[in-house]
């Protein structure tokens, strides 16, 4: 009996799919969170100071990534995400798999695993930043804070250029702690090195700033923004920080009759603080509040300009002219209004060629290219005593003669190692600079 022929039928293996498709696959992750568990810490924001250090940090920032509630991993997706997949993000762990096992690597995975989740657990009490929307709703609060002060006095307008400029380097940090030298900020706020200084020592003093690891050699200084706790004198009187308290608190002395709302912009201001026509022989620091506070629809006397920049009535009265001369700003019926031209959906949007026209016109056209090329050829001759330093430092450590050579040529023979000299009887001359007698008294000698 002829049995029917079976045809075989041929099965296409089953596609896998590739690293990168499988990470894409993920679930709970953002795009950071990603190209972090993929490529690796390609921007060294998670650097340290050695290489374990720096592979800790990045899995622990993996660690915070996959605890965030709704979206938590289990220890089991965590361990094939580090170890059993080649993700460029898990090469710390599986090196530590290798060097110390694997139920070493378990655990330890397993315990940053859980610090992550109690990290993360904690956040909503405790104020911590855990991802980038803290981090900026964080920044948005700070600088909410800095334009409800009034910043009066010599140097109140120099501390509210500073930290505008520290705002702007949070946002690109993206958090409240940040990095900067002196001479950087001095170039961002359009100020000589030394008022920077005296402002960060205000500004310390107040509570406003926090260092965090002072800068050394070419590194610089790192520093955390906050907002100052509230004294219990001002909780009790209800005043805005930098506001006057209400009438018949204690240290009252009035408040304007009539309450505008109107601030100082910091980013008007960080916009247009840096530009040679606000530097100090132009309309200076007071002029780039005062046009940093000016709305195009919205007009504001002289009155409450100076209540909303801390000024002098007659301060404000001499830069306003000095803008409506520069045109820019506008003054109709007794109110300053700031040019349809400079005015943008998010405020002030400068005129670049109009600011370097004014700068002309005021003599202080070029200065802020003379600070940040007079910065530079600091920083280039601050590298140079650096070098020179380390260079002699290493010389110092050097010797200036020779070691001398105690066990003479010859002693040996070089081919037989036989010792030719017995006077050398009983020494170790291994090494030639250095002969030794041993402790055991042996009468025989050993020769290298």
């Amino acid at each position: 009996m002829n049995r029917p022929a079976v045809r075989a039928v041929a099965h296409r293996p089953v596609r896998q799919p590739s690293l990168t498709e499988w990470v894409q696959g993920l679930p709970g992750l953002s795009g950071r969170a990603r190209r972090l568990l993929l490529e690796g810490d390609t921007e060294r924001r998670y650097a340290g100071r050695t290489a374990a250090d720096s592979g800790y940090r990045m899995t622990m920032a993996l660690a915070v990534a996959v605890s965030q509630p709704g979206r938590e991993w289990t220890l089991a997706q965590w361990w094939e995400a580090l170890v059993l997949r080649p993700t460029a993000g898990g090469a710390w762990a599986r090196s530590l798999r290798s060097r110390k096992g694997e139920r070493y690597a378990e655990g330890k995975l397993a315990g940053m695993l859980d610090k992550a989740r109690a990290f993360v657990g904690t956040s909503g009490t405790s104020g911590t930043i855990v991802c980038r929307a803290d981090a900026m709703l964080a920044i948005a609060r700070l600088r909410a804070a800095v334009e409800a002060v009034v910043w009066p006095g010599p140097g109140g307008g120099t501390d509210l250029k500073n930290l505008t400029a520290r705002l702007q380097l949070a946002e690109q940090a993206g958090g409240l702690e940040h990095e900067v030298s002196v001479r950087q900020l001095a170039e961002l706020m359009g100020c000589a090195r030394s008022t920077v200084e005296a402002s960060n020592a205000r500004l310390r003093t107040a509570r406003w700033l926090l260092l965090v690891t002072a800068g050394t050699g070419e590194h610089s200084s790192t520093w955390s923004l906050r907002i100052p706790p509230t004294e219990s004198e001002d909780q009790e009187s209800c005043a805005r920080p930098g506001h006057r308290p209400a009438p018949g608190e204690r240290g009252a002395e009035g408040v304007p009759d009539v309450h505008t709302g109107l601030e100082v912009s910091t980013r008007a201001l960080g916009a247009v603080m840096v530009a040679d026509a606000c530097h100090h022989y132009a309309h200076g620091t007071s002029g780039a509040r005062i046009l940093a506070a000016l709305d195009p629809l919205d007009g504001a006397d002289i009155a409450h300009l100076a209540a909303a920049t801390g000024l002098h009535r007659t301060t404000v009265r001499r830069r306003v002219d000095k803008l409506v001369q520069d045109g820019l700003a506008e003054e109709t019926d007794g109110l300053v209004y700031l040019p349809r031209h400079l005015a943008a959906d998010e405020g002030l949007r400068p005129d670049l060629d109009q600011l370097e026209h004014v700068a002309l016109a005021r003599g202080t056209a070029g200065l802020g290219d003379r600070r940040r090329k007079r910065h530079s050829d600091q920083r280039r001759s601050n590298r140079h005593w650096l070098t020179a330093r380390t260079q002699h430092a290493v010389e110092r450590r050097r010797s200036a003669r020779p070691p001398l050579r105690l066990v003479p040529e010859g002693v040996v023979d070089e081919s037989t190692g036989e010792l030719r000299d017995t006077a050398w009887r009983g020494w170790i001359i291994d090494d030639p600079y250095r002969p030794t007698w041993p402790d055991d008294g042996s009468p025989e000698a050993v020769c290298g």
